[in-house]
């Protein structure tokens, strides 16, 4: 897949999981693809119009090139970024489980519900899932990516423990399996009771460890310029070049901006089984921040048989990461799946 993604703003309710209070805030110009995938069907979520603006009444609908109309690169205000609505396009999540208790086991159930209120039963399979799950806290330390599953009747259930309390924002990725609907993201708010801390944000680095694999990263974000990323996999001080594809690629690249969760799954430059791409060690990807800020950078990759993310810090400031080790792979920073 060919694909240079800008991100596209995720959850302003962020501010209620991650930071205060998960309400929708101001809205945001979003980071919006530079070129459409070449074989992945398009999995980071496309910001929908407000209506009255000129848009397209929230459906989610683009104009084929990877925005809402305009052209690559503009940014548009009158947009509201994915993850930030609980209700869209005739579609709502239903958040079954609104509270959980920190440090314990859980079972997360939610629905998407239709306009009448019925529990949707049919989903488009995309990268070999029905449905992508994210579960994020506000402070933007704590991330999930889920896999639920599905009952008859439409509701999906996942194991989770949140490490600590406060607010987290749940995502739910996906297309209704109906013909001509549009891929969403809807986003709901979980609250987890105990004693809480706020964790401050760690501070940007070059290098991120995890299970024993040191991940560095490349490039940096500049505001409405597409600009590269490359993050590459090492093992011991040896370059990891047998990456395995996990949901049909080497890597796969949440971003989230700190201070309202604006979100976007990225996919990388090239795939699996393309004459081109090499499974390792680096693994590239094009794209846009919206605004200037600070972004939380997530990146699963998998080897040996097991998911591993590795976690970055990143200022839109122009510059590269800097070239120092931070301790990534620790606490929430990073984890298998």
């Amino acid at each position: 897949m060919n694909t240079g993604v800008k991100i596209t703003a995720f959850a302003a309710a962020v501010a209620a999981t991650f930071a205060a209070a998960y309400g929708v805030g101001a809205v945001v110009d979003p980071v919006t693809p530079d070129r459409q995938p070449a074989a992945h069907a398009p999995h980071d979520r496309q910001p929908s119009a407000r209506p009255g603006a000129g848009g397209t009444g929230g459906t989610g609908a683009t104009d084929g090139t990877g925005g809402t109309g305009g052209a690559a690169g503009e940014g548009r205000a009158d947009v509201v970024p994915a993850g930030l609505q609980v209700s869209q396009a005739g579609y709502t999540l239903d958040l079954l489980t609104p509270r959980v208790t920190a440090g314990e086991r859980a079972e997360l159930r939610f629905a998407v519900r239709d306009e009448k209120g019925r529990q949707l039963t049919s989903y488009r399979r995309e990268h070999g899932k029905e449905l992508h799950l994210v579960l994020a806290s506000r402070d933007l330390v704590t991330y999930r990516h889920l896999h639920p599953t599905r009952a008859a009747d439409g509701t999906w259930s996942t194991p989770v423990t949140v490490p600590a309390a406060g607010s987290y924002r749940v995502f739910a990725d996906f297309t209704p399996g109906v013909e001509g609907a549009a891929g969403l993201t809807l986003g709901a708010d979980l609250a987890a009771s105990g004693a809480y801390r706020a964790p401050e944000l760690p501070e940007p680095a070059g290098t991120a460890t995890v299970d024993g694999y040191t991940v560095t990263l490349e490039g940096g974000l500049t505001p409405g310029r597409p600009s590269e990323l490359t993050l590459s996999v090492a093992r011991k001080g040896r370059p990891v070049t047998d990456l395995e594809p996990y949901l049909g690629a080497y890597g796969h690249l949440v971003a989230l901006r700190a201070g309202d969760l604006a979100y976007l799954h990225v996919h990388p430059n090239g795939e699996p089984g393309d004459g081109a791409t090499e499974p390792g060690p680096g693994v590239s990807f094009t794209t846009t921040a919206p605004t200037a800020g600070t972004y939380r950078l997530f990146l699963d990759f998998r080897h040996d048989g097991v998911v591993r993310t590795a976690a970055f810090t990143v200022r839109t400031d122009g510059a590269a990461a800097a070239p120092r080790p931070a301790d990534g792979g620790h606490g929430e920073d990073a984890h298998r799946h």
